[in-house]
């Protein structure tokens, strides 16, 4: 699909941020009171089975928002707003040091076939679509949510990502953004009782793949009317193409694995309230009810254990290198989830 592009303007536009939008079928709600840029259309959206690039976001148009009186009134009560751009806040310097060493001689193998993949460029392009939606970008009360966001994101992708290497040293925690598929699966991953909405394409497997990966027909199939990709018969895309890779990975963390259940965007920075139910669960908003969102009891409610550690262990380094105070993470039992009872019980979608 192709779009004509019109000469571009700066447009001052008045908007109504009470309401929502809605991307692909899934109700997200549009960060409200927000003075942010709105990336243009993409140029083309489509991917050919060879894996070109085909994605480009031409940030060209910018949209500058603004508010009405009544509008700055209410977002004064409310305090919560967008910054710029994630690139505004973290540079390719930062993703390179958190990353430094995913190609080097050290992790070299026969079987990891994709490091340095996933780049700076591809994560930037893919978290423009989201940016509007809080992404990277979210203030509260005049508290900086964006690079604390980008860092707990990322800690996500490297640990699903990893090159294979026990986390002992710092150097190590450098050692990830290597695989981008799962490796050496012999499944499927076909469920067919989603045969009538997400039904599997013959010879398709639809094993882990992407920055944050996902799995199974129906996983594949949400993703893919969400970012408007044949995701179900094309699996194969997102490990060819490093933008899509990433534009998942966020769908991801921004999408509720349930109705009525919050995103991991929404647990870590805090617009998520727990009911009773939640409180007794031992369910709070922050860093480790991310694993409880995305993991389930796969990590959560066990303790100490070293799959959640190594988690942590990529936040904290990733929160230094971003010049971040540890202490404004909170204490403990907002970093961990060693504690809590998991959302989803037993049944979790993603591990």
């Amino acid at each position: 699909m192709e779009f004509k592009w019109s000469v571009p303007l700066i447009i001052l536009v008045l908007v109504n941020c009470d309401l929502y939008s809605n991307i692909g079928g899934s109700i997200l709600k549009e960060c409200p009171y927000c003075n942010t840029y709105k990336p243009s259309q993409p140029e083309s959206r489509s991917y050919s089975s060879e894996g070109s690039e085909l994605v480009r976001i031409l940030v060209r148009e910018i949209v500058y928002l603004t508010l009405s009186p009544n509008q700055q009134s209410k977002a004064a009560e409310t305090r919560r707003c967008c910054g710029g751009p994630v690139s505004d806040h973290f540079q390719s310097d930062q993703f390179e040091k958190m990353f430094s060493n995913r190609s080097s001689l050290e992790v070299e193998d026969h079987e990891i076939e994709n490091k340095g993949f996933l780049d700076y460029q591809s994560f930037i392009t893919a978290s423009a679509f989201y940016q509007p939606y809080g992404f990277g970008t979210t203030y509260i009360n005049q508290d900086f949510f964006g690079t604390k966001e980008v860092a707990a994101f990322l800690a996500h992708v490297a640990t699903k990502t990893s090159c294979g290497n026990k986390v002992v040293t710092r150097e190590q925690l450098s050692r990830d953004l290597c695989n981008n598929k799962e490796m050496n699966s012999n499944l499927g991953y076909c469920d067919e009782h989603y045969k009538n909405t997400y039904p599997c394409a013959p010879g398709v497997a639809y094993y882990d793949r992407g920055a944050l990966p996902i799995y199974w027909n129906y996983n594949y199939g949400e993703a893919g009317k969400d970012l408007k990709v044949d995701l179900l018969n094309h699996p194969e895309y997102i490990e060819q193409n490093a933008t899509l890779a990433f534009q998942v990975a966020i769908w991801r963390w921004m999408t509720p694995i349930k109705e009525h259940q919050p995103s991991a965007h929404e647990v870590f920075i805090g617009t998520w309230t727990p009911t009773k139910s939640d409180n007794l669960a031992k369910r709070v908003s922050g860093f480790g009810a991310t694993m409880n969102v995305l993991y389930g009891d796969l990590i959560c409610g066990h303790g100490d254990n070293e799959s959640m550690n190594n988690i942590i262990s990529h936040y904290l380094y990733y929160l230094d290198l971003m010049g971040i105070n540890r202490e404004e993470v909170g204490p403990h039992e907002v970093l961990s989830c060693a504690k809590q009872v998991a959302f989803n019980p037993s049944i979790s979608s993603f591990p």
